[in-house]
């Protein structure tokens, strides 16, 4: 059984699996935004020793919107 992977944008009904390029994934994500959240727990014998919580936003950055800062940034 062979699957044609049907292109996203095409103009007629999709029918099969829809193939995405990587780099239209990843220009949808950026251009809206995604969070990234999780924590880790290392524990021995049900005792937590080290908890590590990550929590971080991705998204694109534009030349036309002005930094909020008036020197242009705290770095």
């Amino acid at each position: 059984m062979t699957r044609e992977v049907v292109s996203w944008d095409s103009p007629g009904p999709l029918q099969g699996p829809v193939g995405v390029p990587l780099v239209d994934l990843l220009d949808r994500v950026l251009a809206t935004g995604v969070v990234v959240s999780g924590d880790l727990v290392i524990a021995i014998a049900d005792v937590p020793l080290v908890r590590v919580s990550l929590h971080a936003l991705l998204s694109s950055v534009s030349e036309r919107v002005p930094a909020p800062w008036a020197d242009g940034g705290p770095l």
